[in-house]
């Protein structure tokens, strides 16, 4: 089953450049590890052979999930979206109508998400509470607290 993804362009380069790294380096030397260990000796009590043979599998398994994830990853143009609303990629600064306290966050994919770097998830709660709201407007958005209310202040790109 293959689900096409959205990402930036940094986001899908990340994703390459993470690829890249397993097949030019921890694949070679995870192949050189079996190696070592078969000059060792009897495979059926050698437990570094073993060790690294079940490393071989996760980053085989690892490197054929990034392609497929690759192969499905689309990246997001900006320039056609509309920036008078919320959408992806859009950078949101909200108000709490509670307490007046401002935040801004970019409205990213799932993948791209990070909370450190002021980046949320368009499928979390906020993200889907802001999608589609203009300037003015209030979201109601439900968290694990109860429902708030974030009024929007500003949309840029």
């Amino acid at each position: 089953m293959s689900d096409l993804t959205y990402y930036t362009a940094e986001g899908l380069k990340k994703l390459k450049d993470e690829l890249f790294e397993m097949e030019t380096v921890q694949r070679p030397s995870i192949s050189a590890q079996i190696g070592e260990a078969i000059d060792k000796g009897d495979l059926s009590e050698n437990a570094e052979y073993d060790a690294a043979k079940e490393t071989q599998g996760i980053i085989e398994t690892k490197i054929a999930k990034l392609k497929n994830i690759i192969a499905n990853g689309r990246i997001i143009d900006d320039s056609n979206i509309d920036s008078t609303k919320v959408f992806i990629l859009s950078t949101a600064r909200i108000r709490n109508v509670e307490n007046d306290q401002e935040m801004t966050f970019t409205i990213v994919a799932e993948n791209e998400a990070d909370l450190k770097k002021k980046k949320i998830s368009i499928d979390s709660p906020f993200g889907k509470g802001l999608l589609g709201k203009s300037v003015g407007d209030v979201a109601n958005i439900v968290t694990p607290g109860g429902e708030m209310k974030f009024e929007v202040l500003e949309i840029t790109r």
